[in-house]
C-alpha cells in the first residue's frame, strides 16, 4: 500500500478513514459498530460467486 501512496504522491495528511458498512439480520450496519465476537464472524467470511458454486446454473 505504501508503494501505491508514493506512486499517486498521497500524504498521510490527506487519507481519509473508509467506512465499511454489511448486511446484518436484514439490515446494514457499518462494521466499526460491531462487538469484537461479530467481527471476528465478519473476518471469517467466504465470498463466492454463484456461477462457481452451482455449476448447474451455466446455460
Amino acid at each position: 500500500m505504501d508503494k501505491d501512496l508514493q506512486t499517486y504522491d498521497i500524504k498521510n495528511s490527506e487519507r481519509t478513514k473508509c467506512e465499511v458498512w454489511t448486511r446484518v439480520m436484514g439490515y446494514h450496519r457499518p462494521i466499526d459498530s460491531f462487538n469484537i465476537g461479530k467481527k471476528g464472524e465478519f473476518a471469517d467470511r467466504k465470498y463466492f460467486t454463484e456461477e462457481k458454486a452451482c455449476p448447474c446454473s451455466r446455460n
